[in-house]
């Protein structure tokens, strides 16, 4: 995926409140349309109780001046000055309770549309292709989503709570000046709120630039040291903590610099509203201050514009928190929709069936492939799988092996040809269904940071603990997972790194028992174990694939000697196929491979033999021809 960089002045904060419309009116919830209408009144009914409170504060005022004209005929016990500043102080307690309660009701509505959209975001990265998964980070794939999702709750509440009462307390205030004071007073309130709101929308669309260095250098920490804690005991073997601990410092410094910027810029924002609201609150008060002295305003009007004012000042201060809030909130999750916006690579076609598996014949019918058009991968290949019967792929390096595990997953599609089960093209049906009937042991199991019975029963989530249990014991670590001090419910670690080799590849054989695809992929399962371990997962991945159709992808061609076919990839084309024996007649490229690996076993065991001489005493004479 490509980032865009969005100005600040783009459409992009229109698109983006568009999108999250339907978070925040959700047609499928009464329930919750209902509490943002009742929100919506109660914010309603706050600002009219908050703009009558400043009248009982100048008819206080007034009663106190001596100047009972001004007061408006009030039930007996109001009319004393006492009653008028307790009256003054109970309607702000009033409009205090309706605003507690405008957020409680609406904190449900803001919690389900991060509910919603963090939802989304998580279904649709797993429906995103391999492609897209081996080019991007993690980390900052996860730093996204999380300040994604903290700028959806902001928006949602402070474009509804917050917005909306700001437009209406000015709106209010406007019309009380008009009516009472005079156009004079609308006319400086209006401007210096004009201009109050120019000055905050110019300097926070400056402090958004900031804001993304700032965002940006916190995804590259957090990616540098998500990505150094996944690596740690590589870190550990070439003695690289003081080069990791500079990367991450690099990055932070950038943060620094970007989060000391944000912080003074704030000020700097803060400083000029202030200056901007001051001045009109001076030219205001100098106009209520002359006509005090002239006798056409009493001194509770004084106090009365002030208090009005003071009201003011608030949702305006809001008016600036909410921009910066809504924009900082909008360049959070920016990234975010970008990322809903990746179209998936996979989809399944309209009306697609789901596969329907009989005997399990799979076939790759002239299969052509590569992940960059400059580069075939595979060109052309052919071959089939009986039902039942196992078929080995090799070759050297690069030539194909793993990307025929990937295509018949549909982790891609291909370019050319055809891949059929039971004559069904894969891509003419549900990638659910196509990757239910498939079982994969891979060569790098890496497990589940949770414990060992969660990490079998993924093979099949709704399995009883005895069928995890016999699953284990098929898979040969059932008599190992006994003997741990938590049995089942011992942990396995980041990546399964409590685990030696051999037991995760038992794991993933025993998720792969309990799943029971008829279809078994083995893409180089023991490539990466020793010689005695190998042996011992062998005889397991054997018992495994009794009764299934099986494709192994083998680097030691010694687990392959008894497939019914061995496929000698090279170049992306079949260069061999056949039998163990007939390609050894046959003295090409399979039995060359096999004459090199055989020396190299063959070179390993003497020098075993000779360390284990060399520990008891032993003097092993060899021939020269023998010592590499």
């Amino acid at each position: 995926m490509v980032e865009k960089t969005v100005s600040a002045d783009s459409g992009s904060t229109f698109k983006t409140l568009r999108n999250l419309w339907p978070y925040m009116w959700p047609a499928d919830r009464a329930d919750l349309r209902a509490r943002v209408v009742w929100a919506t009144v109660l914010l309603v009914v706050a600002k009219l109780t908050l703009v009558a409170g400043p009248y009982f504060f100048k008819w206080a005022t007034d009663a106190l001046a001596g100047d009972a004209k001004s007061v408006p005929p009030l039930p007996a016990f109001l009319l004393a000055p006492v009653m008028l500043v307790i009256a003054y102080n109970v309607v702000r307690l009033v409009q205090l309770g309706f605003n507690q309660l405008r957020d409680a009701l609406f904190a449900r509505v803001g919690q389900y549309a991060v509910r919603q959209l963090a939802f989304r975001t998580f279904i649709h990265m797993h429906q995103l292709s391999l492609r897209f998964h081996l080019e991007r980070r993690t980390g900052g794939l996860s730093r996204i989503i999380e300040r994604g999702t903290k700028g959806i709750e902001t928006i949602v509440r402070f474009t509804v709570l917050n917005t909306l009462p700001t437009i209406l307390e000015f709106a209010l205030t406007a019309g009380i000046f008009a009516v009472t004071y005079g156009w004079k007073y609308v006319a400086v309130v209006a401007v210096t709120v004009w201009l109050y709101i120019w000055f905050t929308i110019r300097a926070s669309d400056w402090r958004i630039v900031i804001r993304r260095d700032m965002n940006d250098s916190d995804t590259d920490a957090s990616t540098k040291a998500i990505d150094s804690l996944l690596n740690f005991e590589t870190v550990k073997y070439f003695n690289n903590e003081s080069m990791e601990a500079e990367r991450f410092d690099r990055s932070m410094a950038r943060y620094e610099t970007a989060a000391t910027r944000i912080w003074t810029s704030l000020g700097w924002l803060n400083f000029g509203q202030g200056v901007i609201f001051g001045l009109g609150t001076v030219i205001v008060m100098c106009l209520s201050a002359l006509e005090v002295q002239a006798g056409t305003q009493t001194v509770g009007d004084f106090v009365f514009i002030n208090a009005m004012l003071i009201q003011l000042s608030v949702p305006l201060n809001f008016i600036g928190f909410i921009y910066r809030e809504i924009r900082q909130g909008l360049t959070d999750i920016e990234q975010m929709f970008d990322l809903l916006d990746v179209p998936q690579e996979i989809v399944d076609k309209p009306g697609a069936k789901p596969l329907v598996v009989g005997a399990g014949k799979v076939e790759f019918r002239d299969v052509q492939f590569s992940y960059d058009p400059n580069r075939k991968i595979l060109k052309g290949i052919s071959f089939e799988v009986p039902a039942g019967k196992t078929v080995a792929i090799v070759g050297p390096s690069g030539a194909g092996k793993s990307t025929i595990s990937r295509l018949l997953f549909r982790f891609y599609d291909i370019q050319g040809g055809k891949i059929l089960i039971d004559g069904q093209d894969i891509r003419d049906v549900t990638q659910e269904s196509l990757r239910a009937a498939i079982g994969m042991v891979p060569q790098d199991t890496v497990l589940f940071n949770d414990t060992i019975a969660y990490n079998i029963r993924y093979g099949r989530v709704d399995a009883s603990e005895e069928d995890v249990r016999k699953a284990a014991e098929l898979a040969q670590i059932g008599p190992f997972i006994e003997r741990l001090p938590d049995g089942y419910r011992s942990m396995v670690g980041e990546r399964g790194l409590k685990l030696s080799g051999g037991e995760k590849q038992r794991v993933a054989i025993a998720r792969t028992i309990l799943k029971a695809p008829p279809i078994l992929m083995l893409d180089e399962a023991t490539s990466a174990l020793d010689s005695h371990t190998e042996q011992e997962i062998q005889a397991a991945l054997d018992l495994v694939s009794q009764g299934r159709t099986t494709i192994v992808i083998a680097h030691r061609l010694s687990t392959v000697i008894s497939a019914d076919e061995i496929i000698v990839l090279q170049d992306g084309q079949i260069a061999e196929r056949g039998t163990h024996a007939a390609l050894m007649r046959k003295a090409g490229l399979y039995a060359s491979m096999w004459d090199r690996q055989r020396e190299a076993t063959e070179a390993e065991e003497r020098l075993r033999i000779a360390r284990e001489s060399d520990e008891f005493g032993v003097v092993v004479r060899r021939r020269p021809s023998e010592v590499s």
